[in-house]
C-alpha cells in the first residue's frame, strides 16, 4: 500500500521539496527536476486525498495554493532522511554530504529539525 501511494520518482520529489527544501506553491515544487504540470498536479492530489498534504489559499496571493504536510507527511521526514543516507552510501552522489554527515552525528536531532520546521510553517497557516 504504501509504495502504490509513494513509490514513484515524482512523489518522492514532491514531498522531498516540501519537507526539506521548503518549496510550497505548485511554481516551486519539482523545478529543478522540470516535472510536468499535469504530472505534478495529480501527485499533488492524490498527496492530498491521501492525507499527507492540504492545500491552502496562498497568502500573499488567493488565487493560487500552497501545499503543507499533514501529521502523516512529516511521519515521512525519517523515511525521506533514510533514503538520502542510503543514496549516499550506495550511489555515486554525494550532493548532500553534509546533510548525512549530520544525519550520521545527531539523527534525532535532524528529523527534530525538520519536524519543527514543518510544524511551525503549518502553525502560521492555522
Amino acid at each position: 500500500m504504501s509504495l502504490d501511494l509513494l513509490g514513484d520518482r515524482w512523489t518522492l520529489v514532491v514531498m522531498r521539496d516540501i519537507l526539506f527544501g521548503l518549496r510550497h506553491s505548485f511554481s516551486e515544487i519539482g523545478a529543478d527536476e522540470g516535472i510536468a504540470t499535469n504530472v505534478l498536479t495529480e501527485r499533488l492530489e492524490r498527496l492530498v486525498d491521501a492525507d499527507i498534504l492540504r492545500r491552502f489559499p496562498h497568502p500573499e496571493d488567493g488565487r493560487r495554493r500552497i501545499y503543507l504536510p499533514t501529521d502523516k507527511g512529516i511521519a515521512l521526514i525519517p523515511v525521506l532522511l533514510e533514503l538520502v543516507v542510503w543514496g549516499t552510501d550506495h550511489t555515486s552522489s554525494e550532493v548532500l554530504s553534509d546533510l548525512v554527515a549530520a544525519i550520521r552525528a545527531d539523527r534525532e536531532g535532524v528529523i527534530a529539525k525538520f519536524t519543527a520546521r514543518a510544524r511551525e510553517k503549518i502553525g502560521g497557516m492555522g
